[in-house]
């Protein structure tokens, strides 16, 4: 019997063009979990190269590391700080299956 040799998933390899990034960090932001979209930042960050997200926030890399995965907790500055590295901004809509 062969032996079956199997790597993680790692779906920062698959975040390679702007739309592929939008729909990413879109599709966490609906779901709402404050984690998921941090481990998705994450994603996109080392998509992007942590070092150089690092490098145009000014944060250290590996502080960037712990806030953009499911354990973090990143401040508002340093998701702002984040999206703008990576060329993104927020934006916000009505939701119209919630509007009062």
């Amino acid at each position: 019997m062969s032996k079956v040799t199997t790597r993680a998933y790692d779906s920062a390899a698959y975040i390679d063009s702007p739309e592929a990034v939008a729909a990413f960090l879109d599709a966490a932001l609906e779901d709402g979990d404050a984690q998921i979209i941090a481990a998705t930042l994450g994603d996109i960050a080392r998509s992007k190269g942590m070092a150089m997200i690092a490098e145009r926030t000014g944060l250290a890399r590996e502080a960037l590391y712990k806030s953009l995965s499911t354990e973090g907790n990143p401040r508002l500055t340093t998701l702002l700080s984040v999206l703008k590295a990576m060329g993104l901004r927020l934006s916000v809509t009505v939701d119209t299956h919630e509007a009062a």
